[in-house]
């Protein structure tokens, strides 16, 4: 069992920088692929970025390519998601999820968190 818990979310103009947190309780993050998603009303949940277990390997969507940031810190079993420039199409409601593999795939993460809001304002 993997308990995530998402925080950092808020209120950002578009231009301006967020960094969103994701603590991890109840395996090894070393062990896990973390990956962040993100919903907007109305739409599929889509893939962000994901990392692999070492932090070694990064994935990221062609949408926030060059603006976020993935990362890791095992030893305070936490996952961070740096974003950038951001944009109003970055609004959404944003999810951190554990798999045993890389994978876009939200099917194929094993544990959510509840996700943090992300708006921004135009």
């Amino acid at each position: 069992q993997v308990q995530l818990v998402e925080s950092g979310g808020g209120l950002v103009q578009a231009g301006g920088s967020l960094t969103i947190s994701c603590a991890t309780e109840g395996r090894t993050l070393s062990s896990l692929f973390m990956g962040w998603f993100r919903q907007a009303p109305g739409k599929e949940r889509e893939f962000v970025a994901t990392i692999s277990g070492s932090g070694r390997f990064t994935y990221y969507a062609d949408s926030v390519k060059g603006r976020f940031t993935i990362s890791r810190d095992n030893a305070k079993n936490t996952v961070y998601l740096q974003m950038n420039s951001l944009k109003p199409e970055d609004t959404a409601h944003y999810y951190c999820a554990s798999a045993r593999w890389s994978s876009r795939k939200p099917e194929e993460y094993d544990y959510w968190g509840q996700g943090t809001q992300v708006t921004v304002s135009s």
